[in-house]
Order: C-alpha cells, then sequence, then structure tokens
C-alpha cells in the first residue's frame, strides 16, 4: 500500500452524510480480517503502541498543552496513563476468555456441555471530548483492538493533531489501516450520519449529558455506551483525616481548571471538623499557581474557550447573589479564572445542580454522617463520589444504597485508575469503560452447545 493510500485510510475527509456512508461500508467490509486476527497479533500491536507513545511522550504531552490548553504537567500524566491503558488492553486480551458449563443438569440434558465465548459485535464508532485527547481515545480504542474490531474514531475538534498523531502510530505498530479511520473535522450532519448507521454495531461516546442522551436517541439498534457528565459530591466526615483530605480536594476540583467530569465539585463537611477542614482548603487553594498552561509550574490553566469562561462566571454570580458565601477565587481574566470557592451555595441553583466544568467548587457544613448520604446519593448525576471516613461499617452500609458508579473512600471522586471499571448512572450515562469492561461492552456472548 502506498503512503499516501495509507494515509487517506486513516484521515479520510468526511464532509457529508455520504463520505460517511462510504467510510461505514469501508469498516464493515473490514470486520471479518480485524476479528479474525489471533489474539497475539492484536496484544503485541497494543503493547507496541504503548511503548511508542512512551518514547513520543513528550512530543505528544506538548501537542496536548498546545491544543486544549492543559498545564504542562497535567499533560505529561495523561500521556503516561494512555501508555498504560493500551499496555494493559494487550494484557487483558490475552486474557479475555469464556466459559465451559457442564449441562448435565437434568436427564435430558446428559452429555452435552455448552462452550461461551465474546466475539466483537462489529465495527465501532467512538466520539470523544476534548478534556483527555490521548487518554479517553486510548480507553477506546484499545478495547476495540483487543476484541479485534474496526473503529471509526471521531475527536474533539479543538484536538485533532493528537488524534491523528495517534493514528499513525497504530497504523505503524500493525492495526491495519483499513480497519480504522480517524474521522478529524467531520461536521455535525456527518456525525449524525455515522450515528444513525446501522453498520456501526457499537457507539461509544464521552462528553455532555444533552449530546450523549440525543445521541442515543438516534443510534437506532447499536448498543451504546454513554460515559456523560457529572456534580461530584466530596463527604467528609468527622473521622477523616482532615489535612489529607483537605489536600486533595483542593487539586480534585482545580486541576485541569475543573474540566473534568469527576472534578470535586460540592464539598459536604461534617460540622465538628468543618473550620478545620475549611481553613485548610483554602491554603491549599492559596497555593495553587494560576497561568499559562506551557509554564511548568502552573496547576489552573485557561479554560477551553469563551464561552466556556462566561458560563462559569456566570454560575458563580448567581450563587452568590442568591446567598453564596465567595471565600476564594471569583475573578476572571479572559479564559483564566481564579479557583473559586463558594460556601453555602442554594441548593438549587447552577452549581449545586449541573456540572461546572470549570474551577469552582461549593462547600457547605452538614449535621451528620447520614445527611451527607443523603446528600451524595441526590441529584440527577452519578459518576462518582468522595468519601472521606475510616468507618468501614458505614462504608459497606451506603455504599448499596448510593446509586453512583464509584465510591471512592479515603480520596476524592476525582481518582481513576485506568484499570478499573469506570461510569456512571442516572443522567451520568450507561456502560462502562476500563480495558476489560470496554472489551464486553465490544462484544457479545456466543453460546456452543455440544452433545458427542
Amino acid at each position: 500500500m502506498a503512503e499516501l493510500d495509507r494515509d487517506s485510510l486513516i484521515a479520510p475527509r468526511i464532509s457529508s452524510p455520504r463520505d460517511a456512508g462510504a467510510l461505514a461500508e469501508r469498516l464493515a467490509a473490514a470486520a471479518p480480517a480485524a476479528a479474525g486476527l489471533p489474539t497475539h497479533a492484536r496484544a503485541r500491536v497494543l503493547r507496541d503502541v504503548s511503548l511508542a507513545i512512551e518514547r513520543d511522550g513528550e512530543a505528544f504531552a506538548r501537542l496536548i498543552c498546545e491544543e486544549v490548553r492543559k498545564p504542562l504537567k497535567e499533560a505529561r500524566r495523561e500521556v503516561a496513563r494512555a501508555a498504560f491503558t493500551f499496555r494493559w488492553a494487550g494484557e487483558e486480551a490475552r486474557r479475555f476468555q469464556g466459559e465451559l458449563l457442564p449441562l448435565d443438569l437434568d436427564a435430558q440434558s446428559e452429555g452435552r456441555l455448552a462452550l461461551v465465548r465474546r466475539f466483537a459485535r462489529g465495527p465501532a464508532l467512538l466520539i470523544t471530548p476534548f478534556n483527555f485527547p490521548l487518554n479517553l481515545v486510548a480507553h477506546k480504542v484499545s478495547a476495540a483492538i483487543a476484541v479485534g474490531a474496526p473503529f471509526a474514531l471521531k475527536p474533539a475538534p479543538q484536538a485533532p493533531r493528537t488524534a491523528l498523531r495517534l493514528g499513525a502510530i497504530l497504523a505503524d505498530c500493525g492495526w491495519p489501516a483499513e480497519a480504522f479511520a480517524v474521522a478529524a473535522g467531520c461536521p455535525i450532519d456527518a456525525a449524525e450520519a455515522l450515528v444513525r448507521d446501522e453498520r456501526f454495531a457499537v457507539l461509544s461516546f464521552t462528553g455532555s449529558a444533552k449530546v450523549g442522551w440525543r445521541l442515543k436517541g438516534i443510534a437506532g439498534k447499536k448498543h451504546v455506551v454513554l460515559e456523560l457528565g457529572g456534580n461530584a459530591a466530596v463527604l467528609v466526615a468527622a473521622d477523616a483525616d482532615v489535612p489529607w483530605a483537605a489536600a486533595r480536594c483542593a487539586w480534585g476540583a482545580y486541576y485541569y481548571s475543573g474540566q473534568v467530569c469527576i472534578s470535586v465539585q460540592r464539598i459536604l463537611v461534617e460540622g465538628s471538623v468543618y473550620e478545620e477542614f475549611r481553613d485548610l482548603l483554602l491554603k491549599n487553594i492559596a497555593e495553587l499557581k494560576l497561568g499559562e498552561p506551557e509554564d511548568e509550574g502552573v496547576d489552573v490553566g485557561p479554560l477551553i474557550d469563551e464561552q466556556a469562561a462566561r458560563r462559569v462566571e456566570a454560575w458563580t454570580q448567581e450563587a452568590l447573589e442568591r446567598g453564596g458565601r465567595l471565600l476564594a477565587g471569583g475573578q476572571r481574566r479572559g479564559l483564566l479564572i481564579a479557583p473559586t470557592l463558594v460556601e453555602n451555595a442554594p441548593a438549587d441553583c447552577a452549581l449545586s445542580r449541573e456540572e461546572a466544568f470549570g474551577p469552582v467548587a461549593t462547600i457547605e457544613r452538614i449535621s451528620s454522617r447520614a445527611e451527607g448520604f443523603e446528600r451524595l446519593a441526590s441529584g440527577s448525576y452519578g459518576l462518582q463520589a468522595g468519601l472521606f471516613t475510616n468507618d468501614l461499617g458505614a462504608v459497606f452500609s451506603a455504599w448499596p444504597r448510593l446509586p453512583i458508579g464509584g465510591l471512592i473512600v479515603n480520596d476524592i471522586p476525582s481518582y481513576r485508575s485506568d484499570a478499573m471499571p469506570y461510569g456512571g448512572v442516572k443522567d451520568s450515562g450507561l456502560g462502562r469503560e476500563g480495558a476489560r469492561y470496554a472489551m464486553e461492552e465490544f462484544t457479545e456472548r456466543r453460546t456452543l452447545v455440544l452433545k458427542p
């Protein structure tokens, strides 16, 4: 295959619904060969991609910093996570086993047994957001490769070059160029045509709740995975390690300017430790450095665009006008918003109900841990929550009653291992990511019953 031909396959021009249909047709045709790749070949591709990302790590980090204005030290951390994500998916590909079920459970089934395996559903459509333009792409792409599914990746319009750079690495490491495409710059009508096209067997979308649920409504019969927004809360109980909790909440609320769906947004603190925690939190916030993302020491950089900055500013102002008290920040200079903390924001204001996706958090005193659990369970989102306590009895008692995808004990909801199942309930979505769990989403069980 000529280099030009390979490049045109990796990055086709998708400018219309007709182009979208042609891409779907090409990937559907590639599905049998992709599914037929042996496990060792898929695992080798994933390992080699991981190594290539590590070798190209600094260039990737600086590209992420340039495209989405992520502070350089956070961009480097994202690159390291992406390398791990591909490496772990390669290991999971080797462990993705089936089941052997004896069926002699009644007289009619004597002598029979069943083999159960998972097979790729077919081509996958992967739509990713701007805030983790490499690692969130890695989660979807690595799972598709691990199970032998061809895919079309529609990256965020703010970060096409990061996705295209990864696409070149995928082809260099042996994933067939015919079996994937990076649809950068895909307009809305073409993107919706991809979502509607029944030749895609899976839609995996990460982004806003509004867009995600709309896409599910037009996706037809395909299997849909939605990783959507959050309004992440933290409960600091009276027996918590208060200095640790304060330090973690300060980082979790403001890293990458809060543009993370599991950013700390609501902080609930039991009364007996409220003043101590609040004072330590403010001390930690004051130590954060605000500035341009290229600066090695910057903790909090600019928001992604003017619209986002104005929205965060307006939501903060609404909370203050309705009785909230400004404890820190609140100032905006262009796309830069100082780390902002609002005390006693009204329960029905936007900061308390919606996903802020900016460097702002609320804090309030609660009367008891029981009240805190009720507040963790409230609201329309259910992605992750943090709980600082040493009472494991209370943890195990509360866990079944909290409609939350992940409860993080003695840390913030912003914690995520790239190996664990990750996803939410309620308006936060459906399905799970994390290599093995995403592999399950991209596959379906098939049963073979044998009788001698």
